[in-house]
């Protein structure tokens, strides 16, 4: 029979292992998204648009890109480091420096051409305009009576004039 050492703090140092795994899941910490940065936004939608803002601190305009298509939204820029104080003043820094890009897929097609941005204390606003096809359309129907039974060509006339008269 072979003798087997008992290690208790070597089953004790797996199982904190475990947990600061579990926590770090649970928090967000994992070590790729600390090396990823994407700014928040908020999407609201309009009657005739969407408003798109993102939260971009520190950041210029001058390194943003911003890519509007009919389906999705891509901002894109760079964090730059500046070095203006001597290296080791530094005690520690928890900033992000790089690049970041975030694609923010649209939940109605716009229209591109119309897009207005305004970048103001490191919010970024963006007016999507929806395409007409896109917009709430409220069309009146009306029901005839079920006992008469009229052509079809009177229903598709009775139905253009109560839409026009709504719009």
């Amino acid at each position: 029979m072979a003798l087997i050492r008992w290690q208790p703090f070597s089953e004790v140092e797996t199982m904190r292992r475990q947990m600061d795994q579990m926590f770090d899941e649970i928090v967000g910490l994992d070590r790729q998204s600390q090396a990823i940065w994407q700014p928040a936004i908020e999407l609201q939608d309009t009657k005739e648009s969407l408003i798109l803002r993102s939260e971009i601190p520190g950041i210029a305009g001058k390194d943003l890109d911003i890519r509007v298509t009919r389906e999705a939204v891509v901002i894109s820029g760079e964090h730059r480091y500046e070095k203006k104080a001597p290296e080791r003043s530094l005690f520690r820094s928890e900033f992000r420096y790089g690049k970041f890009q975030r694609v923010i897929p649209l939940p109605v097609a716009v229209d591109n051409n119309q897009v207005q941005a305004n970048f103001k204390n490191g919010i970024l606003t963006l007016t999507l305009p929806k395409v007409s096809e896109a917009r709430n359309k409220v069309v009146k129907v009306n029901l005839a009576d079920t006992s008469e039974t009229t052509p079809a060509a009177d229903h598709a006339d009775n139905n253009q004039k109560t839409e026009t008269a709504t719009a």
